[in-house]
């Protein structure tokens, strides 16, 4: 098992800038960090790998896609191409960042509503989307991980039920899902039950307290999440994923109007303590 750090906490932009934290958040004991990709070339990420590199943190990769002009369900052709290909761009950025895994709400626009649920026709595009875009990414070694999200920030995977179906449909290997503690409190009725009958499509987990806070100072059933994690021979990573105000679109999009912890420092340096120890007691 690995511990990572998303630094969506901080930015959606890493650079040079950011490498004090990133030692820090090296030295707290992380065996990596997750990096945004929204923007920049693939050798903008390259040197971004080769700091990671010397700093001694490994990575994966998330990104969302919050522009109507490149969903990949809409009815228009051209809208969809577009989505295809950001989605081949992004996936070309996490593999010169050295990233396997790149996840996300990778499905459709974030935030964006028809007013009613999928419909077979959405589905359908979605599937016909996914299957170019898992092509591409077989062809870089990199796994997109399909996040379910809750409701009220999309509508077309809310539970990991659908998401895995889903899965099935577009057959492709590169194409898996991501497994979220947060969306999982809000949209299932057994979120440990939900991961375990699902395990099968799960390659990238999130770590996320029930208000995107500090890892383990919430209601998320903690002890029986990472039991029934590491009985199900999951041994990669579990990424904390909490988000501050900091960044006021990103801030806008996760609807994060207040502050969830005293301070960053204590949302990753006590939220590795308490992914470790209670990894350990699940053993």
């Amino acid at each position: 098992m690995k511990i990572g750090m998303c630094m969506f906490l901080w930015t959606t932009a890493v650079s040079k800038k950011h490498e004090p934290l990133l030692r820090d958040i090296k030295a707290t004991g992380f065996d990596g960090v997750e990096i945004p990709i929204f923007a920049g070339t693939p050798d903008d990420y390259r040197k971004l790998g080769e700091l990671l590199d010397r700093i001694g943190l490994e990575r994966t990769a998330v990104s969302a896609m919050g522009d109507p002009a490149m969903n990949l369900i809409s009815a228009d052709a051209a809208t969809r191409k577009a989505g295809v290909d950001y989605m081949r761009w992004a996936i070309d950025c996490a593999d010169a960042l050295g990233a396997r895994t790149l996840s996300g709400p990778l499905h459709s626009t974030l935030g964006a509503f028809s007013g009613s649920g999928p419909i077979a026709a959405e589905k359908k595009r979605s599937i016909a989307s996914q299957r170019a875009i898992g092509d591409h990414a077989g062809k870089r070694n990199v796994t997109v991980g399909l996040e379910a999200l809750n409701r009220f920030e999309c509508y077309l995977l809310n539970t990991m039920a659908d998401l895995s179906e889903h899965i099935d449909a577009i057959d492709r290997p590169h194409i898996r899902a991501m497994y979220d503690t947060f969306h999982a409190n809000i949209e299932e009725a057994d979120p440990i039950g939900a991961y375990t009958k699902h395990r099968g499509n799960v390659v990238h987990i999130h770590i996320s307290e029930n208000d995107r806070g500090v890892p383990g100072r919430g209601n998320i059933p903690w002890k029986e999440t990472f039991s029934a994690i590491r009985k199900s021979g999951y041994d990669d990573w579990l990424t904390i994923e909490a988000f501050g105000r900091s960044l006021k679109d990103l801030a806008a999009a996760t609807k994060v109007w207040r502050d969830f912890s005293e301070t960053p420092e204590a949302v990753y340096r006590d939220g590795y303590r308490h992914i470790r120890d209670g990894w350990r007691k699940a053993a």
